[in-house]
């Protein structure tokens, strides 16, 4: 075989799926997203009811408190896609239960789902009014990912000092 085909056929293999799909970008966002909110979701299933309450520091958010916040957020990254008032909620204010916070966490990654599984690339470019200002749907889409991927980052931490494996570090079957 030649190289350009051998570098060919290797490139092919790389490439994640998302980047093949009829609507990469959209279908890029939806890869980044989904990976976020599960480890989001499952980072608040392993994490203990009495560690709900647990802050590392007095001036920073208690677990609950944090996974209350992401909830909120998915609203209002969403809405703006949508183009309608959400739902504001306030879980981070006004929930501390476990079970009450993994479903309120549940059921805004829910809200945000078809907002992720209806884009296209064409809807991507679409601009909506986001923070005081003009922005692609995609950019929207991408704040709301670094959002999730930040808290989650902080939610690593709150699980490591528990001695709790992330859901990201564990091993794979």
């Amino acid at each position: 075989m030649k190289k350009s085909t051998l570098a060919l056929c290797a490139l092919t293999i790389a490439l994640p799926a998302a980047a093949l799909a009829a609507d990469p970008i959209a279908a890029g966002q939806k890869f980044l997203y989904t990976m976020a909110k599960n480890n989001i979701i499952r980072s608040a299933e392993k994490m203990p009811e009495e560690n709900y309450s647990f802050k590392p520091t007095a001036d920073v958010r208690s677990f609950g408190q944090l996974i209350g916040h992401v909830a909120d957020a998915q609203y209002m990254f969403c809405s703006a896609v949508l183009g309608t008032k959400g739902p504001a909620p306030g879980v981070e204010k006004s929930k501390t239960a476990k079970a009450d916070l993994v479903q309120a966490l549940k059921d805004a990654f829910a809200y945000c789902d078809p907002v992720y599984d209806g884009m296209t690339d064409a809807k991507a470019a679409e601009t909506v009014k986001f923070f005081g200002g003009e922005q692609a749907k995609a950019t929207v889409l991408s704040f709301n990912t670094a959002h999730n991927n930040e808290h989650y980052g902080n939610i690593v931490t709150y699980l490591r000092l528990k001695g709790i494996v992330p859901p990201s570090s564990e091993r794979r079957k």
